[in-house]
């Protein structure tokens, strides 16, 4: 690479970063090139981008973004999987091949300019996904709906009971 390719790579790296939620970083040494394809295309389903990055280009692109503190722990060759909304399903790709591939060797993540470690990741994998959680909230804003309207028609159900039980006794008592 040129001094011009590596200024247009750092500017589009750092584009990226402005965008993303949470950067995974990995050890790929030992993998080939139809592993690393075969995570690429997971991870792109999950609408993650897996990149093999110089570390100093890296942490030059960091700079003026959440992922700043990043350039410190830089060290060997290393994969960035850049993760945008979603931060669970991607994280659950990356920890499951990772336990098939032991040539995946998560190193560590940053999120919101705090290092998290691979346990982290690994409690960060097991909850819910981001659709997951959203229907569960949505279904409990319809359970409280329900709920209220069920209790605000209970005193006009009761009233009307009370009204038809006393025409039948009136009914009875002329027969």
């Amino acid at each position: 690479m040129d001094r011009k390719e590596k200024e247009q790579a750092v500017a589009e790296l750092h584009e990226r970063l402005k965008s993303v939620k949470l950067a995974v970083l990995a050890g790929y040494s030992g993998m080939n090139v139809v592993k690393i394809t075969a995570l690429r295309n997971e991870l792109r389903k999950t609408g993650t981008e897996f990149r093999v990055v110089k570390n100093t280009l890296l942490g030059i692109a960091a700079q003026g973004t959440d992922f700043a503190g990043l350039k410190d722990q830089l060290k060997g060759p290393l994969s960035l999987s850049m993760i945008g909304v979603d931060m669970v399903a991607p994280t659950k790709v990356l920890i499951d091949y990772a336990k098939k591939n032991p040539e995946l060797d998560i190193k560590f993540a940053w999120m919101d300019g705090k290092l998290l470690t691979r346990q982290q990741l690994d409690i960060l994998s097991e909850l819910p996904s981001r659709d997951v959680l959203l229907a569960q909230l949505l279904s409990l804003l319809v359970a409280a709906q329900t709920q209220f309207v069920t209790v605000l028609s209970a005193v006009p159900r009761s009233f009307v009971q009370v009204l038809e039980a006393y025409r039948q006794k009136k009914e009875e008592a002329i027969q």
